[in-house]
Formats: structure tokens, sequence, C-alpha cells
């Protein structure tokens, strides 16, 4: 489908594969929204680009179905939620909650509210994980399976006129990692690298190209397209 004038909304689209995506999109002629919640990166995103944007707390349902009220889209694409380090035992209960809250729940939220507000032949995407281990990833573990689960769900409930789905990427340097140090972030790239098929990590732009052919293909419903170099295999 051709994304000439649809108009998609990207939540958490101010860096990382959110920005790229944005980008993207805007070059094939959507009109584009993104949401923000650092108002700072969020002037910088839209000075950079030119693409709109509005600053607000994507996990606050006040505040989410305020802006949802007027508005419809054809395409909603989420990235929202975390990522973490630690087991199930060495782990704070708080953190693995809080995880698997912004990852899960917060998702959830979302798609309760937008699918009142999605176009006939639209969809919602939702960003879920590769790699790692339950024994230390404990929490995002959960949350990433849970999202699986979620756009499996939806893309019956939504079906026929909403289709929902998922993509999977590895770890990749985005604005997620920004408080790491270069060097931190290099052994990160390094040991990832070492784990993968493909012996290296991905680009934002592979992932981001995931997002764009979901929207596009009509045909695909109920599916996690992973974009990870085969790091489960």
């Amino acid at each position: 489908m051709n994304l000439n004038d649809k108009n998609i909304l990207i939540v958490g689209g101010t860096s990382g594969f959110g920005k790229q995506v944005a980008i993207d999109a805007d070059n094939l002629g959507a009109d584009v929204t993104v949401i923000g919640h650092d108002v700072k990166r969020l002037l910088n995103f839209t000075k950079e680009t030119g693409i709109a944007g509005s600053a607000l707390n994507a996990q606050d349902l006040d505040e989410l179905t305020i802006f949802f009220a007027n508005n419809k889209y054809d395409h909603i694409i989420s990235t929202l939620g975390g990522a973490m380090g630690g087991g199930f035992l060495d782990s704070s209960m708080k953190l693995i909650r809080k995880t698997v809250e912004d990852k899960f729940f917060v998702n959830l939220q979302l798609a309760r509210i937008a699918a009142n507000h999605i176009n006939d032949g639209g969809s919602i995407i939702l960003t879920s994980g590769s790699g790692g281990h339950p024994y230390d990833a404990s929490g995002a573990i959960i949350g990433n399976q849970a999202i699986n689960t979620l756009v499996a769900g939806l893309g019956v409930e939504l079906a026929p006129h909403i289709r929902a789905n998922a993509v999977s990427p590895t770890w990749t340097p985005t604005g997620l990692w920004r408080d790491m140090s270069v060097t931190d972030i290099k052994k990160q790239e390094d040991d990832f690298a070492k784990n993968i098929p493909l012996k290296r990590i991905s680009k934002i732009e592979e992932v981001a190209s995931a997002y764009i052919y979901l929207m596009q293909n009509d045909f695909v419903t109920g599916q996690v397209l992973r974009v990870d170099g085969g790091v489960d295999l």
C-alpha cells in the first residue's frame, strides 16, 4: 500500500527507530506526527526534520485520551518500553514490575485507546525485542513475550478492518542507551556481534524498514517481524 498522504502517528518517535521511521515515512509522502515525552528532544527533532510533534506522557491515560479525542490515523506505531539487565532473583521486584509495566501494560493501554482512532485498512505496530535470556533480562523478556501475545490477540480482535503487528529488533545503539559511555557501547556491540550468525549489530535503518513494510503490506496481521540477525538461532 502506498503511504502517500497517509496519517501516521509514532509514539516515541524523537530518537532511534521511531525517528528513522518518521523520516522514512515522511520521505514516502506520509503525513507524520510524533509523540515524545522529553520536550527538549522533541523540539530538536522537529527543528531537524520539519516533522510535527507533540510533547506528552504516553503512559498517562488522561493525556492520551485528550490527545486522541479529535484525531484519527491510518497507522500508529509505538516504540514504548525499556530494557533491563538482571535475573529473577538478583533484580528487585520493583524493577521487574516497572519493566513489565512500561512494556506491556503501557502498550496495552495505548492499543485500547488507539483502536477507536485508526481508520479502516490501517494498523497498529508495537515494538517487541529479541535476544537476551530470562536469567539476565528477566522483566524485559516477560515484557517482550507479552507484546508478542498482545499482537496475536489484537490481530483477531481488530480484524478485519485494522491490522496489528510488532517489530522485534535485537540490541541496537539507539537513544535508549544514551547514558552509556562510548567505551561501554562499543563493548556491548562487540559482545552482541559474537553471538549473532551475521556477526554484526543491526543498523537503525534496517529495523526502521520493518515498520514501513508492515504498514505497506495489507495482508500481514498478528505477526512479529524479527529484525535481529538470527540472534536466537
